[in-house]
Order: C-alpha cells, then sequence, then structure tokens
C-alpha cells in the first residue's frame, strides 16, 4: 500500500514538473470583468456560508437574555 502511494506520488509530482517545464504561452483574452465575477464568486460563497450556518453562529456570538434577566440589579 505504501509503495504504491510513492508510486502515486511521485508520477503527480512528475506530471506536475513536466507540465511546468514544458508550458507555452496562450494567447488569450480575458476581459476587464473577469476579476469583478472572481470577487463576486467569492462574496457569494461567503454570504452564501454565513446564511446556512447562521443559527449556529448566532448560538456561538449572541448573548444569553437568559442569564442576564436573573441577575437583580443593585
Amino acid at each position: 500500500m505504501i509503495n504504491r502511494l510513492k508510486y502515486l506520488s511521485v508520477t503527480l509530482l512528475l506530471i506536475i514538473a513536466l507540465g511546468v517545464t514544458f508550458e507555452r504561452r496562450a494567447y488569450a483574452y480575458i476581459d476587464p470583468g473577469s476579476g469583478l465575477l472572481i470577487f463576486q464568486s467569492i462574496g457569494a460563497i461567503v454570504s452564501g456560508t454565513l446564511f446556512y450556518f447562521r443559527r449556529r453562529l448566532k448560538a456561538i456570538f449572541g448573548r444569553d437574555d437568559k442569564v442576564e434577566a436573573s441577575v437583580e440589579p443593585r
């Protein structure tokens, strides 16, 4: 099993090294809005994650009003 893992890791490293060594120029055009699309995607991922985990985040960062209500003022 370990020999197989070594073989796979060496093969993967070799493929990456050959890919970097023999790279060619890509004469492609990227329009200026592509950067904004990346920022929009990152923002959507962050806000979606926060929305999905909102109850857990509220439980972690929210105040516990029951404890504060039981303490009598002096």
